[in-house]
């Protein structure tokens, strides 16, 4: 009997992930199952398929494959080592589940007969028809600062597919009124149920999964819930203190800058981020202190006093 690369037949190479290998299967049994393949060898492709799934989905039967089929090629005469009938078979010899005819003889001869079921969750056996769910789509929806921290409403629209009723298939654009939930950050994912590609047969539609992007702001940064904002101030508001309008998502709040502030320093402003109901973000402003140029005589004046009045060396720990 030849020797079954069930990799080969997956289309996936042998570190493949178990969503890879689900993914490859779903792909591959769409395409050739006879309720939609009218080919002749349409049946015997789509049970090699589903045989080969059946033993990579299982993580001990893969495994196993994988230890006695290290040393075979596909193709190839194969015979099962002679401790493999107690090692592998004795403990599925009770279990239940498709007929012999189901499997090939190559299979049978690793787990024998009624091991696993020959129709999976996702697709239906032959003869019985083809329903399977759509596929999700994953889309990207830019949005402003602005739309996360109050919550807002967005019409976007998508090419997708359509059934006409009488199972004819066509791709048109299609508008979608999303709901933007209040403190959703980027990166952060919205489920929309049923508005992915329609389903095969009686199959469900699948899900549409909208990634957040932000647009860039004029004003702020954020990470993750928090916001950022560099707040320049005169060297007098920095020195006296001040009380000072700042910006926020919300609108203006008053920030009082302590007396003695320095370029760098960074103040909180709590709950002034993207807060959702369960999470709370804050706004954090970092000063910077810009000094006006000493356009008249009588300004240049003004430096020479301060420096005469308040000597003061910011680099006296470099030393030297």
């Amino acid at each position: 009997m030849d020797y079954k690369d069930y990799y080969k037949i997956l289309q996936v190479s042998k570190d493949a992930s178990q969503e890879e290998i689900k993914r490859a299967y779903r792909k591959l049994a769409r395409k050739y199952h006879p309720d939609v393949n009218k080919d002749a060898n349409a049946e015997l492709k789509f049970k090699e398929i589903n045989e080969a799934h059946v033993v990579l989905k299982d993580v001990e039967k893969r495994k196993a494959y994988d230890t006695v089929g290290s040393n075979w090629q596909a193709g190839q005469d194969f015979k099962p080592p002679p401790e493999w009938a107690t090692r592998f078979r004795s403990a599925r010899s009770g279990s239940k589940g498709a007929s012999p005819e189901h499997f090939s003889d190559f299979f049978e001869s690793l787990f024998g007969g009624g091991s696993a079921h020959f129709s999976t969750r996702e697709f239906s056996s032959v003869g019985e028809g083809f329903h399977d769910r759509g596929e999700d789509l994953h889309a990207k929806v830019s949005i402003t600062l602005e739309d996360s921290y109050h919550g807002a409403k967005r019409t976007i629209t998508l090419n997708r597919t359509v059934g006409d009723g009488n199972g004819a298939l066509t791709i048109k654009p299609q508008s979608l009124h999303v709901s933007i939930p209040k403190g959703v950050i980027e990166g952060q994912q919205i489920r929309l149920e049923g508005q992915g590609e329609v389903g095969y047969g009686k199959g469900p539609r699948g899900n549409l999964f909208l990634e957040i992007v932000f647009e860039p702001h004029p004003l702020f940064t954020v990470s993750k819930r928090d916001i950022f904002l560099v707040l320049p101030v005169t060297p007098w508001e920095a020195a006296l203190g001040a009380t000072i309008a700042v910006p926020t998502l919300g609108g203006k709040v008053d920030l009082k800058l302590p007396a003695n502030s320095q370029t760098g320093q960074k103040l909180r402003l709590k709950g002034r981020g993207l807060s959702s109901k369960t999470q709370v973000g804050n706004q954090y402003v970092t000063l910077a202190i810009h000094t006006p140029a000493a356009k008249t005589a009588e300004q240049r004046k003004l430096y020479e006093t301060m420096a005469q009045l308040m000597p003061y060396n910011p680099r006296s720990g470099f030393g030297g």
